[in-house]
């Protein structure tokens, strides 16, 4: 008995933490709208699963989730664009907890080049 238990309290934490990845990775839990933000790379670390800037927005660290190594690639990002001290405009969808200052960026600006990470999301 003791052992079935424990067999399904591991099945159960297992399955709970697959949700929440799936539901941090997907977009379910952004707004669904999209809002604009120009500020100044603060940090940046990109790679896998998907790139994440600082960037200081007036004054406050916003986080945004840029697309992985391939799709920034696809999308004209090259090494150096999502750099420290680089100015950026971003669209993209906010948090839904608009206290985290969380975007996953959709299109990317740096200058007059503009870089489409996902079409078909405004």
């Amino acid at each position: 008995m003791k052992r079935l238990l424990l067999t399904a309290l591991l099945a159960l934490g297992l399955a709970l933490q697959a949700g929440t990845a799936a539901a941090h990775h997907g977009w379910s839990w952004t707004t669904g709208g999209n809002i604009e933000l120009t500020g100044v790379i603060k940090t940046a670390r990109l790679g896998n699963p998907h790139g994440v800037l600082e960037v200081d927005v007036e004054g406050e660290i916003w986080t945004i989730e840029v697309g992985q190594p391939w799709r920034n690639e696809r999308a004209g990002l090259k090494d150096g664009d999502l750099a420290e001290g680089v100015e950026i405009r971003v669209v993209g969808e906010p948090s839904a907890n608009a206290a985290d200052r969380l975007l996953k960026a959709i299109r990317v600006y740096i200058g007059d080049k503009e870089h489409i990470l996902y079409s078909g999301r405004n």
